[in-house]
């Protein structure tokens, strides 16, 4: 009898434990809920992360792809089927504006990528900005055709091999959405609001967001991975680092992301917090737009990156927390072309490039950066201001507009900017996800390749790296594409930062992605 009564007391206080919110500090407000939409990592942490699933999902911490909304997966020996077995039994969010009335199924997988890949589909016009990811990585043209086999079965066909396929489809853009929820506001002339008020089968449920403060989620009592690790999840949006460290020192928040690095000494010596910090797939660059006039001969390019002092922003932006890059892949990562030097500062050498390409007076351009910082850069102002400092020795004059990071992406993407800064972290562990989406003729004609810049040489050998599984194949075309890269610079690499992460001694279950996703599924502050 006494041990049933202790064992009520410790199932009590477990549901009491459980019963605590986490409260996340994050660095920047999502431009919406809809993952199919966006390609920000900030945006992608409140919608995909929290609210939805994948057919297939990247396991927490690690690169390697697990089954998600599809318990398994055939592939063709001619690298042209994919037949998906889906899960069954799992449930749509139940909230005011939405009540399901049946299961996940194949429906929803092919609403899902036929809204991105067919313009005249009911759920195209959801999205007034178009479906950057899908249309970048080219899903369009690839994804010949998606066929409903039965309830729970799937069958993708290809135009042609794509190796990186399984693992494209873990990305964020890939979020599956409820076919039902999204007729249903068709019906009401509202098929815009399924980026407002989302539905997902992921592990929280939204609530309510107040813009530019707050998004409150609860815990999805019909999770088919089980419970989630807190009972509610809420996100405080804190663009300046120094802001979330205080929250988070104050007891405000539970989790931050991307201190300032002048914080991170005084994080590591607080016995009540945890800070960790590591290596990740990311690169911070500096992207010419090359449709500009001052910016299209790439001798132009060329002389402003041979310009730039990178082990003086290191010192002074991260404080040693980052290494200098020059490729468009992180070192670590497979496909890195070893043998092409880094550009070192020259400026006797960008002067001579700058008087060749009929510059030798210089000219005036504009840098666009966003007001607060990020995992690829914490203080995007303060470095817009060293590259000013830097070109202006070479003649070339900058002018600096600092904005909101939803409005820099707005403006970016429509090729207002001459210059901008950007991150990319890598979303799949694949070297086409740092190049495709960035650097593709198909991304230039979208916008999302803030470069503007489309070369058949570099388009062909990374179109070719996708058709083959062989690995090392692949090698040597994405090492033919970096000496394209490096010959053309459409933007110059500037560091590959460290990542850290601080959070309460309370928290557990945390893992941090070598991806930068903040995924809270498993989370909770005991």
């Amino acid at each position: 009898m006494k041990l049933i009564k202790y064992t009520a007391i410790a199932l009590a206080l477990s549901a009491a434990a459980h019963a605590k919110p986490l409260v996340y500090c994050s660095e920047a407000a999502p431009e919406g809920f809809d993952g199919g939409m966006f390609t920000a990592a900030a945006t992608h942490d409140a919608s995909t992360e929290a609210i939805y699933n994948r057919l297939v999902e990247f396991e927490k911490g690690g690169t390697r792809v697990i089954p998600a909304l599809a318990e398994k997966w055939d592939i063709s020996p001619d690298g042209l089927e994919y037949t998906f077995y889906l899960r069954k039994g799992v449930k749509f969010h139940t909230t005011e504006w939405f009540k399901p009335t049946r299961d996940f199924n194949a429906d929803d997988v092919l609403w899902t990528f036929q809204r991105m890949i067919d313009n005249k589909h009911p759920g195209a016009k959801a999205s007034l900005q178009g479906w950057p990811y899908a249309s970048d990585m080219g899903f369009p043209s690839l994804i010949k055709s998606i066929e409903r086999v039965n309830d729970y079965k799937v069958k993708f066909t290809l135009s042609q091999p794509e190796s990186p396929f399984i693992a494209n489809l873990g990305m964020g853009f890939t979020d599956i959405v409820s076919a039902e929820y999204a007729q249903q506001l068709e019906k009401t002339g509202k098929p815009g609001d399924i980026n407002l008020k989302p539905i997902g089968t992921g592990p929280y449920v939204f609530k309510r967001y107040d813009k530019g403060a707050q998004i409150r989620y609860d815990a999805n009592p019909n999770y088919w991975r089980g419970k989630p690790g807190s009972s509610k999840l809420i996100f405080s949006i804190s663009p300046d680092g120094s802001v979330r460290t205080q929250k988070l020192k104050g007891g405000e928040c539970n989790l931050m992301v991307y201190p300032n690095p002048a914080d991170i000494p005084n994080l590591k010596a607080d016995p009540k917090l945890t800070v960790l910090q590591n290596p990740a797939l990311i690169l911070t660059y500096v992207s010419f737009n090359s449709q500009k006039p001052q910016l299209k001969d790439k001798r132009v390019r060329q002389a402003l990156a041979y310009a730039i002092d990178k082990p003086a922003m290191i010192k002074a932006i991260w404080q040693g927390n980052a290494t200098p890059a020059h490729l468009p892949l992180p070192s670590k990562m497979w496909g890195y072309n070893k043998s092409i030097p880094e550009y070192k500062l020259d400026v006797e050498k960008a002067k001579k490039l700058l008087k060749e390409a009929g510059f030798e007076n210089g000219f005036d351009i504009n840098i666009l950066v966003r007001n607060g910082g990020s995992g690829s850069n914490p203080n995007p102002k303060l470095t817009a201001e060293m590259l000013q400092a830097d070109w202006k020795k070479i003649g070339v004059n900058v002018k600096v507009t600092v904005m909101e990071w939803v409005e820099l992406q707005k403006r970016t993407k429509a090729g207002e900017h001459d210059v901008t800064i950007y991150g990319w972290a890598g979303d799949n562990g694949d070297p086409d996800n740092f190049l495709t989406p960035n650097l593709s003729c198909s991304a230039a004609e979208s916008g999302e390749n803030r470069s503007r810049w489309c070369n058949k040489e570099f388009d062909s050998l990374i179109a070719k790296a996708k058709r083959t599984t062989d690995i090392k194949e692949r090698t040597k075309l994405y090492e033919a594409a970096q000496r394209v890269f490096i010959d053309e610079m459409p933007y110059a690499s500037l560091v590959e930062p460290l990542i850290t992460v601080a959070f309460q001694k309370n928290v557990a279950g945390y893992k941090l992605s070598p991806f930068i996703n903040n995924n809270f599924e498993n989370v909770s502050v005991n």
